[in-house]
């Protein structure tokens, strides 16, 4: 099967980065990949969440960001280009990524499982893009395990791989309780102004 060039020079170089002896710090911790680059408005909710919570995005694997949690992105398509797919899924570990966030849309949304399946242990968080993707996404066989958000919550996905992370990196776990902090005194603050102003004001106030 002819493959085109630009893909086997993605390939070329996933394999290549594999076998590069990179220090921890310096290679992505997350990998966020999709199937589309239509996809890149719901999964913008992953980039989201981790530049929220101190996470830069390597673009230059020789000229990585100096923070110490980074993230890369791609394009992966399971069915238009298998062989990057299977290329990202058997590269990650060595390359230095401890989980992978995958979306995809439509009813065959095979990314994200064909990827935990590739990558296997690496933990693979799957993200629905549409509603009519979840039962694809979730729908893995026992023995084939893939983590799984709604359909179109990549940024609970993003913080799901956080999750897995702070195992790893204790300061992690003190973000994310920074940012339930912060999720806990908004609600707060609304339901004292709901509370002091009575609901028509408060209706009223938003408008």
């Amino acid at each position: 099967m002819t493959r085109s060039q630009t893909v086997q020079d993605l390939v070329d170089h996933l394999r290549a980065e594999a076998e590069t002896d990179r220090a921890p710090e310096a290679t992505p911790d997350v990998g966020v990949i999709m199937g589309s680059d239509s996809d890149l408005d719901t999964m913008y909710g992953a980039y989201e969440a981790l530049t929220e919570l101190g996470f830069e995005e390597v673009t230059d694997y020789d000229d990585p960001p100096e923070v110490r949690l980074t993230f890369e992105t791609y394009v992966v398509s399971a069915h238009r280009t298998p062989e990057l797919m299977y290329a990202y899924g058997e590269t990650a570990r060595d390359r230095g990524l401890d989980v992978v966030i995958a979306g995809a849309g439509g009813k065959s949304a095979d990314l994200p499982n064909m990827t935990a399946s590739i990558a296997y242990p690496l933990p693979v968080v799957g993200v629905p893009v549409q509603e009519k993707s979840v039962d694809s996404v979730v729908g893995m066989p026992t023995g084939a395990p893939i983590v799984a958000v709604d359909a179109g919550k990549s940024f609970n996905a993003a913080l799901s791989a956080v999750q897995i992370l702070a195992r790893k990196h204790p300061e992690l776990a003190d973000r994310l309780e920074a940012y339930r902090d912060d999720l806990q005194d908004g609600v707060g603050e609304v339901s004292q102004q709901l509370h002091k102003s009575g609901t028509e004001q408060f209706r009223a106030d938003r408008e």
